[in-house]
């Protein structure tokens, strides 16, 4: 029998000894027998169901901890690539298109170059938690940060021509204010454009991709085309540094040179500008930040453009990939819930003596499915903590080594990217515990079905 003469007499003295007393006494004695219920696995037939349900928990919580971090990284790293390379707000004339044809914006605003001395901007919204709206009234909030930088820029397109090979190139001219730390790890040769000097630099700085076609190195002169009221303007560069942002549509379009080489060419004078560079402090702030720019501190010529609305395409690739996420965080979630329900089941009725003994020794349906609920919440447990040791470890060799290669072609970078997020981590943790514990509530329910009398003489 499963359960001796001995541990009979070992629970009646138990529930002797608890008669009578308080409900949280109550409860230390049923968390007491579920430890030594797993405690005494290593003797029992289930053994080898508990042991796989463990496995089952700890796989899981490392494939939704890799996934998470995984995601998190990939989308922030490349969000970061186009932020670094565009900022995250253009400010640019109402007439501008997408086709970078150029409008001249006056550079002498009053918001220009003082616009980055602003710290926190304040808002209204609903009240939130955890995303969700709480009631209809707004109040008054401030971004998390507020604006790191502003720089002037203007873009026009051109052809190169080298010695036997011809490519279109859209060239954006740069002034002293740009911020050269935003591209300097994607500098990979030579050296940023000399901009200080009192006339216009002929550097050019062109990306690896372009570099590899034309077969251009640093030192290189070359010649670019410009087509301005009908007439063809050449202009002859040096190739002073070779970029590589790994992404594509950006790095095979692309070179930076001296602003004053484009106001020159489309005959505007040293204040006119394609537009204005914003960057900011935190990337969750930027909807905020953009609206109170254009609300409190632009003239009416003027718009203000998120990076995420003049360029949606790839953002709108980025957000797919929170369904990916949501998809293998449920599927592994299922996983866990099935696995633990099935061992429930098998350990209720391996312990179908036992239950009828304590039935017998008059404790309640709902006492004795605590026992197992608290031995299930200790398998979930054990499990948790091989999911986070393992999931942790790989994420960190992975940051550490980059062992795990990606086609930059593909997917905008050479090496998969790890962000680990440590409340994600911890909710991902209690959500599984919480969900997967409610859920054991339905399997539990087996108990109710043992009587005393044919439980006792269950073999």
């Amino acid at each position: 029998m499963i359960v001796s003469k001995i541990k009979k007499a070992y629970f009646r003295l138990c529930f002797i000894r608890y008669k009578g007393k308080s409900h949280s006494e109550l409860m230390r004695l049923e968390n007491f027998i579920a430890r030594r219920l797993a405690g005494s696995g290593a003797k029992s037939f289930s053994v080898l169901i508990i042991r796989i349900a463990t496995v089952a928990i700890a796989l899981s919580m490392t494939v939704m901890i890799v996934a998470t971090s995984l995601i998190t990284g990939f989308k922030n790293e490349i969000s970061s690539k186009i932020f670094g390379f565009w900022g995250h707000i253009h400010i640019t004339d109402n007439n501008i298109n997408r086709t970078f044809e150029a409008y001249p914006v006056d550079v002498k605003q009053s918001f220009y170059p003082h616009l980055d001395t602003m710290d926190q901007v304040p808002y209204y919204d609903y009240r939130t938690f955890m995303g969700w709206q709480l009631g209809e009234d707004m109040v008054e909030k401030k971004t998390e940060g507020g604006i790191q930088h502003i720089q002037v820029f203007a873009h026009k397109p051109g052809i190169i021509k080298t010695k036997d090979q011809i490519e279109g190139i859209i060239l954006k001219g740069v002034g002293n204010d740009f911020d050269w730390d935003n591209l300097a790890e994607y500098l990979k040769e030579g050296k940023a454009i000399r901009t200080q000097d009192s006339t216009a630099s002929r550097d050019i700085l062109i990306s690896q991709q372009t570099s590899n076609r034309l077969k251009l190195k640093i030192g290189d002169a070359m010649t670019v085309h410009f087509v301005q009221d009908g007439d063809q303007i050449p202009r002859r560069f040096k190739v002073c540094g070779i970029y590589k942002t790994g992404l594509e549509e950006y790095d095979q379009k692309f070179a930076l040179v001296d602003i004053r080489v484009i106001q020159e060419v489309l005959g505007w004078d040293e204040n006119q500008v394609g537009g204005f560079e914003v960057f900011i402090d935190d990337i969750s702030d930027l909807n905020e930040i953009n609206e109170y720019i254009y609300l409190e501190e632009l003239p009416m010529e003027l718009d203000a453009l998120t990076i995420r609305q003049k360029f949606p395409s790839i953002f709108e690739w980025l957000s797919l990939q929170d369904i990916n996420e949501i998809v293998i965080l449920v599927l592994m979630l299922l996983v866990a819930i099935i696995n633990m329900m099935t061992t429930l089941m098998i350990l209720i009725l391996e312990r179908t003596n036992m239950i009828g003994v304590l039935k017998a020794l008059g404790n309640t349906d709902w006492g004795i499915r605590k026992i197992f609920l608290y031995q299930a919440a200790y398998i979930i447990g054990v499990g948790l903590f091989w999911g986070n040791l393992i999931g942790l470890s790989l994420c960190f060799i992975q940051k550490t080594f980059g062992i795990v290669k990606l086609s930059e072609a593909d997917y905008y970078l050479n090496v998969a990217p790890i962000e680990i997020n440590l409340w994600t981590i911890l909710l991902l943790n209690l959500g599984t515990l919480v969900l997967t514990v409610l859920f054991l509530i339905i399997p539990s329910y087996l108990i109710t079905s043992i009587t005393p009398v044919k439980a006792i003489r269950f073999k």
